[in-house]
C-alpha cells in the first residue's frame, strides 16, 4: 500500500460510492475497481460489499480504513515538522471555516497573512460547524475559523462579535412580521436554532415563509427586491446593499454570535500555526 491507496480506501470509505471517488481523486471508475481488487488480493480478504444501497463495508475493510487514516496523519505530520525545521514560515497550512466566515472574513485575512509569508501553502476546507470541528479533532486541519456557541476542548479565541438582525427594504415593526412574507435561507444548525429559539419567544404561531432558498448571498437579494424579510447575522450586511436592520433582541438584550480562531495547543509548536495566530490576533487588534 501507499499514499494513493490510503486516499483511495479514506475517500471511498467516505462516499460510499465507486463514481463519486473515482471523480474525486480523478481516475476512471475500471482504474478504482482495478487497484481495490489488487489491495483484496494483496491481503486475501474482501474489502465490501456492494448493494442497492451503496457500499458496506467488511470488518476487515473498516480495519484497512483506520489504517490507511492513521497513514495519512503520520505522513501529514512528518511534512509538518519537516517545515518546521526550517527558520523561514513555509509549508502547508490546513484550514477550516464555516462558510458565512470564509465568504465575509477570510479572503482579507488570508491575502495578508499570505502577503507576509508568501512561501506558506493554503488548504482550506469550508462547510458545517460540526463538520470542521471533526476535521480539527482527527487534525486533518490545524486551525478554524468558526462562528457560534462553538463545543470545543482545545484553545479558542474569540476575535469578533456580531448582532442578529431583521432585514427587509423598506422600514418594518416588530409586530408585523407574522404577517409578511419570510424568506429562509439554508444555513447551519446552530443559526438556526438561534433563529427558531428567539421566533418562539417573541410569536405564538409559526412564520409566514414565502421562500426558502440555498444561500445567504441568494436570500440577500431576494430581500432587495422587497420580496419579503429574513433574519441575517450583521457580518452578511453592508452599507451598500441599502437595507433597513432590526436588532434582534431576547429579553432586552441583543442576541450577539461570537466568532472563534480554534486551534489545538500542542499544533502551536509549528512555526506556521503560531505565526497565523499571531496575525489574527494583530488583524483583530486582540
Amino acid at each position: 500500500m501507499n499514499e494513493k491507496d490510503w486516499q483511495l480506501l479514506t475517500i471511498l470509505y467516505e462516499e460510499r460510492n465507486i463514481t463519486k471517488t473515482a471523480k474525486k481523486l480523478y481516475i476512471s471508475q475500471p482504474s478504482l475497481t482495478y487497484r481495490l481488487k489488487q489491495l483484496e488480493k494483496e491481503f486475501g480478504i474482501s474489502l465490501m460489499h456492494r448493494g442497492n444501497r451503496g457500499i458496506t463495508f467488511t470488518s476487515e475493510g473498516e480495519y484497512l480504513v483506520r489504517y490507511a487514516e492513521k497513514m495519512l496523519r503520520e505522513l501529514k505530520n512528518t511534512e509538518d515538522a519537516l517545515s518546521n525545521m526550517n527558520r523561514e514560515v513555509s509549508g502547508t497550512l490546513r484550514l477550516g471555516s464555516s462558510s458565512n466566515f470564509a465568504h465575509y472574513e477570510l479572503p482579507d485575512i488570508l491575502e495578508g497573512f499570505i502577503s507576509r509569508y508568501p512561501d506558506v501553502d493554503l488548504q482550506l476546507k469550508t462547510g458545517w460547524s460540526s463538520d470542521i470541528i471533526s476535521h480539527l479533532q482527527d487534525e486533518s486541519i490545524h486551525a478554524a475559523f468558526l462562528r457560534g456557541d462553538i463545543r470545543w476542548k482545545g484553545k479558542k479565541i474569540l476575535i469578533a462579535r456580531e448582532h442578529m438582525s431583521v432585514v427587509s427594504k423598506e422600514e418594518i415593526t416588530l409586530e408585523e412580521l407574522p404577517r409578511l412574507n419570510y424568506i429562509k435561507y439554508r444555513t447551519d444548525p446552530l443559526l438556526k436554532n438561534t433563529f427558531d429559539e428567539w421566533w418562539l419567544k417573541n410569536f405564538d404561531g409559526p412564520a409566514h415563509t414565502s421562500m426558502e432558498v440555498d444561500r445567504i448571498e441568494t436570500c440577500k437579494e431576494m430581500v432587495k427586491r422587497g420580496l419579503g424579510y429574513s433574519l441575517m447575522p450583521n457580518i452578511s450586511i453592508h452599507d451598500e446593499d441599502d437595507l433597513y436592520t432590526l436588532d434582534m433582541k431576547t429579553d432586552g438584550r441583543n442576541i450577539v454570535r461570537n466568532s472563534w480562531f480554534l486551534y489545538k495547543e500542542e499544533t502551536l509548536d509549528l512555526r506556521i500555526v503560531s505565526s497565523l495566530m499571531q496575525f489574527v490576533k494583530e488583524y483583530y487588534s486582540i
